[in-house]
């Protein structure tokens, strides 16, 4: 069972007015990456390295996160709990689906 589940059940039997859901986020570039990814000629090279395995084969965004986050925050999803999203450009369904490089 997913760890939104428990919080999910839980605030519903509960007649609680609160939504459980989870973002999941896989490769996102935020400055953490900056002491792996480095300033040098090869940090292109690099970043192409660490998404070889993403169907996407980029970096997400924070804004991309960001946005998961304001639609589960919106009224838009208030019959949306026990959710989890993943938000990894496809790696949860295997880099064997990803499109062939050029």
């Amino acid at each position: 069972m997913g760890e939104a589940f428990g919080g999910a059940l839980y605030c519903a039997e509960q007649a609680l007015k609160i939504r459980c859901n989870l973002i999941h986020p896989a490769a996102i570039l935020t400055p953490m990456w900056e002491p792996i990814l480095g300033d040098d000629p090869g940090r292109e090279a690099r970043m192409a390295a660490f998404v070889a395995d993403t169907p996407m084969r980029r970096f997400g965004t924070p804004e991309e996160v960001a946005a998961i986050a304001l639609l589960l925050a919106s009224d838009e999803a208030s019959y949306m709990t026990g959710t989890e999203l993943t938000v990894d450009g496809g790696q949860v369904a295997g880099s064997a689906a990803a499109p062939k490089a050029d």
